[in-house]
């Protein structure tokens, strides 16, 4: 039985293969789970599970959530996405959601980082 601090050094040598010019590649990615779903090696299992977290890390680390009170006009969007594609680099992927809940602002999320401007979370801060 491969020990699970030997399996995630598996798992990080393998997603480190899977890295092309700083990007993962999924063909690459596909080509390993495909490996060792086959081949079937000892403590398999345990190094799919690692690998596939830190797959899934890298994913949503190059993941950015727009959320807004109201509809952002394409201009504002354009200008948003620019400025976290400056600080966080130009591969990311965007979603933007509309969240009456807000009441006014936005909230941003980057992989685990998040910027809460919203109305809302400022009311939420304040003393009682």
């Amino acid at each position: 039985m491969t020990s699970p601090r030997e399996a995630r050094k598996s798992a990080r040598s393998l997603f480190r293969s899977c890295m092309a010019d700083g990007k993962l590649d999924a063909s690459r990615v596909r080509a390993v789970t495909d490996t060792l779903a086959s081949e079937k090696p000892r403590g398999y299992l345990a190094v799919l599970q690692s690998f596939s977290r830190l797959v899934r890390l890298e994913l949503e680390r190059r993941h950015a959530v727009i959320e807004s009170a109201a509809p952002l006009a394409e201009s504002e969007m354009n200008q948003l996405r620019a400025d976290i594609a400056r600080t966080h680099g130009d591969d990311l992927t965007f979603d933007t959601v509309v969240r009456p809940e807000l009441i006014g602002g936005l909230r941003v999320r980057v992989g685990s980082d998040v910027w809460d401007g919203s109305v809302r979370a400022r009311l939420e801060a304040l003393p009682v």
